[in-house]
């Protein structure tokens, strides 16, 4: 098992100090047993969540044991982008005796929450879960954790233990490179709403940032709520090119709205990549399916997958500085004019 911070593990007496009652009520409270008052159990539930304190849900013979299960936390299983992280995680800890097991939080902080409560009281073996962004009680049970906390897909900002993923920063600065660099100058952008969407937030800074450079700014936007798919990628490029018919590139913050806006553009006969040229971002297989091949840049799901798993299993140390930053690769397709 890879070395973590020295952390003793939290106990009913940390939470009996904190909340100023008796280690036995804090067991009522926590059992949700016995007659105690209201107030008395708002203390000790405020404590124990200030804490990170998870209670130990395996019996008492094994209770200085850990089962030999990984706590796997996503956002989503519908998300074309995470059944291969889990491809990879599995394929990592095959020839080892822990097992992956999978919460999904549907991109709800709160939701993370009380998935890596019920699954951190099973005392797993390590936790990986997507993003570097959660409330302040999921990230005090991560930091009281004693096991190894990998958080994947992205690595721009501070890390529990260790991030395995990419600079959502740098994919768009790069994207912003490869689209200045072929001619485009009237920059449009499409994507989810960005406090639902960290990742996309950052790509979308970096890709401005990389347009400041040079004096340019985005000249559209338009963003949607809920869960991509062709259809919105096919109505929101149609509602951008309304808007701003002048525009001469779409970057999409995902393949499968860059895929439905591609369907679109082609069915309306723009000139691609000559007119118009597009982008998304992923490189999801989706694409090995369409007329003429989405420009986008390959995230690394897989790679991500199985070195956070070679971490939790031991296989390989906690990286140094608590960050393992993998290239994105940009894949040009057929979307983009090659460089002036």
């Amino acid at each position: 098992m890879p070395q973590r911070k020295n952390r003793r593990p939290l106990t009913l007496r940390d939470v009996s100090e904190a909340s100023g009652v008796s280690e036995m009520t804090v067991s009522r409270v926590l059992r949700n047993r016995g007659d105690v008052s209201a107030a008395t159990r708002e203390k000790v539930l405020t404590a124990a969540k200030s804490l990170g304190y998870v209670p130990n849900m395996i019996a008492g013979g094994l209770a200085s044991q850990r089962v030999n299960l990984v706590a796997v936390v996503i956002p989503s299983l519908s998300n074309l982008v995470f059944p291969d992280v889990l491809t990879g995680i599995s394929a990592e800890l095959d020839d080892t005796p822990l097992q992956p097991v999978v919460g999904v939080t549907n991109y709800s902080l709160s939701r993370e929450e009380s998935v890596l409560y019920d699954m951190l009281s099973w005392r797993p073996s390590g936790v990986i879960l997507a993003g570097l962004e959660h409330n302040r009680a999921s990230r005090a049970m991560l930091t009281a954790a004693s096991v190894p906390v990998v958080e994947i897909m992205d690595t721009d900002g501070e890390a529990i233990d260790c991030a395995v993923g990419i600079s959502h920063l740098e994919a768009g600065r790069q994207m912003a490179a490869e689209i200045l660099a072929a001619g485009y100058r009237k920059i449009g952008f499409i994507g989810t709403h960005m406090p639902e969407d960290h990742r996309a937030k950052k790509r979308l800074e970096g890709l401005e940032e990389a347009l400041a450079g040079i004096g340019l700014s985005l000249a559209a936007r338009e963003y949607y709520q809920g869960g991509s798919s062709l259809a919105k990628g096919r109505e929101l490029t149609e509602r951008i090119l309304a808007r701003e018919p002048d525009l001469d590139f779409l970057y999409y913050s995902n393949d499968m709205i860059g895929a439905g806006g591609l369907l679109w553009c082609r069915e309306q006969g723009f000139d691609i990549p000559g007119r118009l040229g597009l982008a998304g971002f992923n490189g999801v297989d989706l694409l090995d399916g369409l007329p003429i091949r989405l420009a986008t840049t390959d995230a690394r799901r897989v790679d991500i997958g199985r070195r956070a798993a070679r971490i939790v299993a031991g296989k390989e140390p906690l990286p140094e500085g608590g960050k393992l930053v993998l290239n994105p690769y940009f894949m040009p397709g057929d979307t983009i004019r090659k460089p002036a």
